[in-house]
């Protein structure tokens, strides 16, 4: 008994998951993206995601109190719509949605390590490469020991957090020397649908909480602290996101965050700190985007491995390749390819709309398993309906503005269900052709 509870995880290293799974590259990668969006209310596009993020996190905690496992989200879906076609195809969706992360990760990993050293002097071609390496690093280091990745993402979690909280502190001190405070005006808000838009593209720098599931069934005191860790988690980064962006907006001109998209936190350090605060913000980018890419690759795989085990995809997915799942490595080659084709708009547009869908699903599934997860109705149901409406309106918005991220994310969805469709149908039919040869195969009489 000593030994299993040694191997327990208190209420705070369970919300350090979580906080460590949502401060990883999504800030440093759409900050940007979400400023151009929403212009002077982007802390409020940040609070409304963060809104539908913290009813979701309701929803994910009630069903990791009920049904603790490391499948986490896999197993949710699978108990709320059984195993079939559906939770199939969502689980897939899952899978390839952490490819899209990993992307976002490696774009912003490959958009700021140029600002410190440039390998080609051409700054979209050390993008490519910067973006490329980040990735075939990590996949190494992944096969090379799982205890390196751990503690890679221990460290990281302290250091981003360390600098991000220095950001916000200087930066709240310095705001209104600034000269451009003004900008969080409400005659700089875009329209409440813009604004709710802007704020569901951006919805992927809050993915990353539901990792607190996978650790659930080593949670201390589950029954209390599962909720008290998502809920944790979930409000500190909301209130850590609004101020970066109060701060954001109220330091840099529109014009200058337009044109340090890509990189505009570490931008937005230099009114206060310079060309120093430039660096010290850029390199917890890359040491934040590099260990969310890390975690991210193991994360992948082992959704694929789960999936494959619940026999939602081959079996040939349970191989293992030196001595892990075959899905790290398909995962890195899908990252690689990803990254490398799509911008960052249309990576961020896909993965909000995978995991928008994924988890509008999840609370559905919450909604239909209340009962046996003590769960509220209506605050399951609101989840589920907010994620839904913002699936459609983003789909909306971003039709016009970015049409490539929509049918990247449409032809995903479409993708994993024909996939998964065709692939029970296959099972089906080489059980009949089984069971038919075997009705067909002839009787051999008994010699008395």
């Amino acid at each position: 008994m000593a030994n299993s509870s040694a191997k327990k995880i208190s209420v705070t290293e369970a919300m350090s998951i979580g906080i460590g799974g949502m401060v990883g590259g999504g800030i440093f990668a759409v900050l940007g993206l979400a400023v151009s969006l929403a212009k002077g209310s982007t802390p409020l596009a940040f609070l409304v995601a963060g809104l539908v993020a913290a009813l979701t996190a309701y929803s994910y905690a009630k069903l990791s109190q009920r049904y603790p496992d490391r499948g986490g989200t896999v197993r949710f879906l699978n108990e709320g719509y059984g195993r079939g076609v559906f939770s199939g195809a969502m689980n897939n969706l899952l899978w390839l949605s952490y490819i899209i992360m990993l992307s976002l990760y490696a774009s912003a990993f490959g958009s700021y390590a140029p600002n410190l050293w440039s390998i080609t002097g051409n700054h979209t071609a050390d993008f490519h490469l910067y973006a490329s390496a980040i990735i075939i690093i990590a996949t190494l280091i992944n096969y090379y020991s799982i205890a390196v990745v751990s503690r890679i993402e221990q460290v990281a979690v302290v250091v981003k957090l360390v600098i991000l909280l220095a950001f916000v502190v200087i930066g709240a001190l310095g705001l209104f020397t600034s000269g451009h405070v003004s900008q969080l005006g409400v005659s700089n808000w875009e329209s409440p649908i813009h604004l709710f838009a802007g704020g569901m593209v951006i919805f992927v720098a809050y993915e990353g909480f539901e990792l607190i599931a996978n650790a659930a069934p080593d949670i201390e005191k589950p029954q209390k602290n599962i909720a008290r860790a998502y809920a944790g988690a979930v409000g500190f980064v909301i209130a850590l996101y609004f101020v970066i962006a109060i701060v954001t907006v109220g330091s840099l001109s529109f014009a200058s965050i337009s044109k340090a998209q890509d990189y505009v936190l570490a931008e937005a350090a230099k009114p206060m700190l310079g060309q120093t605060g430039f660096v010290i913000i850029t390199i917890a980018a890359l040491i934040s985007t590099f260990s969310a890419i890390n975690a991210s690759l193991y994360g992948g795989a082992q959704v694929n491995y789960e999936i494959a085990e619940d026999g939602e995809l081959p079996h040939g997915f349970l191989s293992i390749w030196r001595n892990q799942p075959i899905g790290l490595a398909i995962t890195a080659l899908a990252t690689l390819v990803a990254v490398n084709v799509l911008h960052l708009e249309s990576i961020s547009t896909a993965g909000s709309v995978g995991f928008l869908l994924i988890f509008g699903i999840v609370n559905l599934a919450a909604f239909r398993l209340a009962k046996p997860a003590k769960a509220n109705r209506i605050i399951t149901g609101l989840g589920a309906a907010l994620c839904f409406v913002a699936t459609i309106i983003l789909i909306g918005q971003q039709w016009r503005q970015n049409l490539v991220g929509v049918i990247v994310a449409l032809g995903l969805i479409i993708f994993c269900g024909g996939v998964e469709l065709w692939y029970q149908n296959s099972k089906k039919a080489a059980k009949y052709r089984a069971k038919s040869a075997k009705l067909a195969a002839p009787k051999v009489s008994r010699v008395q």
